[in-house]
């Protein structure tokens, strides 16, 4: 059975030969590049710069030969910039992180230090303008610098929220259909970031790739408006749906069987302990545009849809379904309530989970070998039954995980995959 048969038939709820598993197909699926370098030498593959494939998180490419150590079954169609809005592609060069290491980078990141030697980072790799990410000294990942203008409540425009937002051109559709082409020459199950659908992602309200963003950009204010300035929120949602549709009737029409899932959004709704929001809220103002978004998809292509979120949000499965989404991620079993054996009882049938295969708060950066294998085996063994059930940690494996426990996940999985 290939990586896309085994694909097709979880993500439809039923029995595959083995468990799918993921590592670095999505942005909240990925691999730090301390811990790519350091999985690399374990396995005693050639020794080279890793290539940074997302600057913000600072997260490393994942090559076939690695790919092939870890079972990957998913692969990633991105697009063409970085989130702080430099090409993806083209040149690169070496850069020297804070932590020593050696990383491959696009020409376009650029960066500068402050007075208190932290990595600044600029939009668009335009060292002219105002920075717009910053790498603590001691840190392995960059932080939003958050750039907001005095707000004019008579003048706040819900399309200034919209700036970084646009109809896809003809050479980003030419751009599309040549990589999800070369994706699914590759036999594994294509997943693509189109981008345009992160409805309230506070990783993308910042405007991190724009030099002078407008509109409501401080996280704070964000999350106070959603209570104070719901009709700015509702505004900006429909106007982004809109135009989203049109984009994926365009991208369809230029990928379409190419791609087997997109991701929709990474938007959390929860905290370790509780939700951000009540739940009338989310009806009120996500559930109707993410309805039809997801609808538009399930009408008119065979695509499943990828929803993000991080917490507490078992009192929102429920609702993530009625929205139409397929696919919840990262499943985080040790928040309050999310119990996995109760998800997969109450959920299983209906919700794809992708992640949730070992605890990353604790258990893999902290915990022995032995304790990683037994809570990857006896996950594995609640989540994977009759299907829907894609193999990823709970969130990004962040640097400074001892390696030992890395392969040990791997090792599980291979153990439950009878490899």
């Amino acid at each position: 059975m290939t990586s896309k048969e085994r694909f097709d038939l979880t993500v439809n709820h039923r029995q595959p030969d083995q468990m799918v598993v993921d590592f670095g197909s999505t942005p909240v699926t990925g691999i730090h590049v301390q811990s790519i370098e350091n999985l690399r030498r374990y396995y005693g593959l050639e020794s080279k710069p890793v290539r940074v494939s997302d600057p913000y998180q600072m997260l490393g490419e994942i090559d076939q030969e690695l790919m092939g150590i870890m079972g990957v079954d998913v692969i990633s169609a991105k697009g063409t910039k970085t989130a702080f809005g430099f090409s993806s592609h083209g040149p690169e060069k070496e850069f020297v992180t804070p932590w020593g290491q050696t990383v491959l980078v696009p020409e376009g990141f650029r960066t500068t230090k402050d007075e208190n030697d932290d990595v600044l980072i600029y939009p668009e790799g335009d060292t002219t303008a105002r920075p717009s990410g910053r790498m603590p000294h001691s840190g392995y990942f960059f932080d939003a610098i958050i750039r907001q203008q005095p707000i004019d409540e008579e003048k706040l425009d819900p399309q200034d929220n919209l700036e970084e937002y646009g109809l896809v051109s003809d050479a980003d559709l030419e751009y599309w259909k040549e990589t999800t082409q070369k994706a699914r020459a590759t036999g594994k199950a294509v997943i693509a970031g189109f981008g345009g659908t992160a409805l309230g992602d506070i990783a993308h309200i910042p405007g991190i790739k724009l030099k002078n963003p407008k509109g409501i950009r401080d996280i704070s204010e964000w999350y106070m408006s959603i209570l104070t300035r719901p009709e700015y929120v509702r505004a900006l949602f429909e106007s982004q749906s809109e135009l989203a549709l049109e984009n994926f009737s365009r991208l369809h029409k230029a990928t379409g069987s190419n791609v087997d899932a997109v991701f929709i959004c990474g938007t959390d709704f929860g905290t370790q302990d509780s939700t951000f929001c009540a739940p009338e809220q989310f009806d009120d103002l996500w559930l109707p545009y993410y309805r039809r978004i997801n609808d538009w998809v399930h009408d008119n292509t065979t695509w499943k849809t990828f929803k993000h979120s991080c917490g507490a949000v078992e009192t929102f499965m429920s609702r993530f379904i009625s929205a139409g989404f397929d696919i919840i991620n990262p499943v985080q079993v040790n928040a309050k309530g999310m119990d996995p054996a109760l998800l997969k009882k109450k959920y299983g049938k209906e919700l794809v989970f992708w992640g949730g295969g070992i605890d990353t708060q604790k258990t893999l950066p902290y915990s022995t070998p032995g304790k990683v294998r037994e809570e990857v085996l006896q996950l594995c063994d609640i989540f994977a039954k009759d299907g829907g059930f894609v193999f990823n940690t709970v969130h990004n494996i962040q640097a400074n995980v001892p390696v030992e426990n890395i392969v040990a996940m791997v090792d599980a999985i291979r153990e439950f995959n009878g490899r």
